[in-house]
């Protein structure tokens, strides 16, 4: 079974970013984001399914609710909404408000491949949100929701409803939910020789001595 259930849950909270993104290197899967960080310092790390939002450009075509809303209601205690604004950091596409409902929902966190705004509203609800930045500007009149629960482009990666999203200080990666456990066991293992290697080096061996032990270079191979 590749769903999200807390075991896996588990075991991905263990794991970094960069210990994932390895493993879908090591198995030619695209997941690895850019560009996408923490909005600050202290900011938990995210572990949920993917609820998705597209955003377009606002125009004469009205949206019937405000952005961020309907993926609210949808999305189940654990989920991480996933915002594709097209990268845009002129505007922001999440907000203090909506932090206050998705974390009253039990939702784990936002990323967005755009901006958000009211960062001490988010901070002080603890609600974490991963984006490329931070604007002052408001979402009204300059986009608006195109669809929710809807595949996605999130920072150069294909993303759709259910895939499992992972982040924390490094950045962003997306988990194709059919290859969660391939990835979770290719990630632990890169994880475990990863630790081993640090065990050696601080026990006294040579950058060198442990580099030629464990094939670094070649450890995606």
């Amino acid at each position: 079974m590749n769903t999200l259930n807390k075991a896996k849950r588990e075991r991905l909270m263990k794991l970094s970013t960069t210990n994932v993104a390895d493993a879908l290197d090591a198995l030619e899967l695209k997941g690895a984001t850019y560009g996408i960080v923490p909005i600050w310092p202290t900011m938990d790390k995210v572990v949920g399914r993917a609820v998705t939002v597209k955003m377009t450009a606002a125009g004469l075509t009205k949206s019937k609710h405000h952005l961020g809303i309907k993926a609210i209601d949808v999305a189940e205690p654990g989920d991480v909404i996933v915002v594709d604004n097209g990268g845009r950091i002129d505007t922001s596409c999440w907000g203090g408000v909506l932090a206050n409902g998705a974390k009253m929902k039990g939702v784990s966190g936002v990323v967005i491949d755009g901006a958000a705004r009211d960062v001490d509203d988010c901070v002080e609800v603890g609600f974490p949100v991963y984006a490329r930045g931070s604007v002052v500007a408001t979402a009204r009149g300059r986009i608006m929701e195109d669809a929710t629960n809807v595949m996605v482009q999130f920072g150069g990666v294909q993303v759709r409803p259910g895939d499992v999203v992972v982040a924390d200080k490094s950045g962003v990666v997306i988990i194709p939910q059919e290859k969660l456990e391939e990835v979770l066991t290719k990630a632990e293992e890169l994880w475990q020789k990863e630790e081993d290697m640090v065990g050696e080096i601080r026990s006294g061996k040579s950058m060198l001595e442990v580099d030629q032990k464990y094939g670094y270079e070649k450890m995606l191979k």
